[in-house]
């Protein structure tokens, strides 16, 4: 069954919500998540939309990950010249190995924004958790901008024209990335794995060991993810009452940014 196209009634809705007049509107999108080498890859794609007035955005637009190489390379040119503005952020494997993946990916998103150079009005975001909107109060003051508005959706790449725009400039920008860098260390298979943890990487990275572009701080080679030692329960407070003491509750891990392989798969 055929996935049905992502339209612009989100981004529509958005800028009426925000006012009359010309509103621009991005629709942001990374890759390279789960990768085990090189860097995270974020798209942007601004849209000029004014009083019910939408861009004409090429035939057979989808999600990135629903598209084959050959597809998303021949939309490049025919998105670049429907959209008002169109950028890629990164972020290296240093980096990522410094800071961890999230804020790695707001820093690329941030990048990819400001090379935009363009006023934005609102900006839609695939997912559920705002991660942008601080950093882009903490870089308000610099750009003399206001801060735009961010809109979260769950499956916006899916379903969500300038999401989706977003996913294409960022995986062809990425992939091609990766090609380049194979021709330095060609043994990985970086040019058909694009960095992800196929067997055959793992393997390489066994016998090689680790290269300046992989991300060094997370589990690389094909060895088993090692079990974790539990914490320790701290012993029960003494019983002051007739009713027996609850157990203290042990803080949980809500994010390891060390080891998150993408949900979803890429298509090479």
């Amino acid at each position: 069954m055929t996935a049905p196209a992502p339209t612009l009634e989100v981004e529509a809705a958005l800028a009426r919500r925000i006012g009359h007049g010309p509103r621009i509107v991005v629709g942001v999108d990374e890759v390279g998540r789960g990768a085990l080498a090189g860097p995270v890859a974020v798209g942007a794609c601004a849209l000029l939309l004014e009083d019910g007035r939408e861009p004409v955005l090429p035939e057979g637009l989808r999600d990135s990950k629903k598209l084959t190489a050959k597809r998303r390379e021949a939309l490049i040119e025919p998105l670049r010249e429907a959209a008002h503005a169109s950028a890629v952020g990164w972020a290296s494997p240093a980096e990522i190995d410094e800071i961890g993946i999230l804020p790695a990916l707001t820093c690329a998103a941030v990048r990819a924004l400001a090379a935009l150079d363009v006023e934005i009005d609102a900006i839609l975001l695939d997912g559920d958790v705002d991660v942008l909107t601080p950093a882009l109060v903490s870089a308000a003051p610099g750009t003399g901008r206001p801060v735009p508005q961010v809109e979260l959706r769950v499956s916006a790449d899916r379903d969500c024209a300038s999401v989706a725009a977003a996913s294409i400039l960022a995986k062809v920008a990425r992939d091609a990335r990766m090609v380049e860098l194979d021709a330095l260390a060609p043994d990985y298979g970086w040019a058909s794995n694009k960095g992800y943890g196929s067997a055959k990487h793992r393997e390489a990275i066994d016998r090689l060991g680790a290269h300046e572009h992989h991300r060094r701080s997370w589990r690389l080679g094909s060895a088993p993810k090692p079990e974790r030692t539990p914490a320790p329960v701290p012993p029960a407070p003494p019983d002051t009452s007739r009713e027996s003491a609850a157990a203290p509750a042990l803080p949980g891990v809500l994010w390891d940014d060390q080891w998150h392989p993408q949900d979803r798969k890429e298509r090479p």
